[in-house]
């Protein structure tokens, strides 16, 4: 049985699953599928042997079945191997947790409980989660990654299947393809295919070809002439997006930028910025190159303006979705905002 920890995580789940320490009852929760969908695969094709899954494994939906059956399913004993899985999608949509919590007292050793409960977490003041703890059971929060983790998460998938990424071709594809790591992974499933034996790096240049990203025209680019405060550049890529909205919209680059000068903001106020190295460690970043936008971002962005900018990207956030607008396009509140960020 795996042991009892605070600090689960999905690699820790992975590793144990991988060493075959099993827990009797998994909760997987949270707004995230990805990882959810992870897990409960492994487990639904890893456990048991194929022979033996025909007698032991069942997979059952939460709309379909009430939880008293649920139970009477992983009270059952296995048949010619080591355990029973029971894996409930869409958990979710139980409606009532009773009987789930009486079983969580006294669950059965050789059955492997998975609940998968998408779209939200359960609460923790319910009496599932404590009796879940009390009986060893692995519970993970599966939680959406935000838009900065994005290419980190892009450069492991990447590094797991042999393959590097350039740091501007994982923003090209973060900043297209957005958090829905389970269209992420597809598309970065297909740059893969692409790759030959001899050379597994991934460029912009592929990412353009595979995916369909301008590397020329992207919201990558936008946010580097932005820091840069090229004018002529920022505006080429605006009118570009203006022009193929497929290409780029508001709504993929507000929170690119919002969170620069969010982070620009806090750099300002850094104790030291004498070094990127320096900022890096204020803002969490991972090396000291990852703060070089923010140092030119200080030249080019007095603390007073960066505070502006903040302000006007939340009012034409607010614009863009309708509030206190009723005539202006999405393009021309577009071009207001470079306008006011760029003079």
């Amino acid at each position: 049985m795996a042991e009892k920890r605070t600090d689960v995580t999905f690699d820790s789940i992975m590793r144990d699953l991988k060493a075959r320490k099993f827990s009797p009852v998994y909760i997987l929760m949270g707004e995230e599928s990805y990882y959810i969908d992870q897990i409960s695969d492994y487990i639904a094709s890893n456990v048991l042997q194929p022979d033996e899954q025909d007698f032991n494994q069942s997979i059952v939906f939460g709309s379909d079945l009430n939880a008293s059956r649920i139970v009477d399913l992983a009270k059952g004993y296995p048949m010619m191997a080591q355990y029973r899985v029971v894996i409930v999608k869409e958990a979710q949509n139980i409606r009532s947790t009773e009987a789930i919590e009486k079983y969580l007292e006294k669950p059965v050793p050789s059955t492997i409980l998975v609940f998968c409960h998408k779209n939200g977490s359960i609460d923790r003041r319910k009496k599932l989660i404590p009796k879940a703890q009390a009986c060893g059971a692995v519970i993970f929060e599966s939680r959406k990654l935000y838009d900065n983790e994005l290419p980190g998460f892009i450069e492991s998938y990447l590094a797991k299947k042999q393959a590097t990424i350039e740091p501007k071709a994982a923003m090209m594809i973060a900043d297209h393809i957005g958090s829905d790591l389970n269209r992420l992974t597809s598309e970065m499933d297909k740059v893969l295919i692409s790759l030959s034996e001899n050379d597994r790096r991934v460029t912009p240049d592929i990412v353009e070809k595979q995916i369909g990203v301008s590397k020329e025209f992207n919201a990558f680019e936008l946010r580097e002439a932005i820091v840069n405060k090229r004018i002529y550049k920022t505006n080429q890529i605006i009118k570009y997006f203006d022009t193929n909205p497929k290409a780029g919209s508001i709504f993929a680059f507000l929170p690119l930028l919002f969170s620069y000068f969010q982070n620009l903001m806090i750099a300002h106020y850094a104790p030291d910025k004498s070094s990127g190295n320096a900022i890096a460690k204020h803002l969490d970043l991972r090396s000291g190159w990852a703060a070089k936008d923010y140092l030119t971002g200080m030249r080019n962005y007095s603390a007073l303006k960066t505070m502006q900018i903040i302000s006007k990207l939340r009012e034409i956030d607010a614009r863009s979705k309708g509030l206190d607008n009723t005539s202006t396009e999405v393009g021309d509140l577009m071009k207001e905002l470079i306008f006011f960020i760029l003079h």
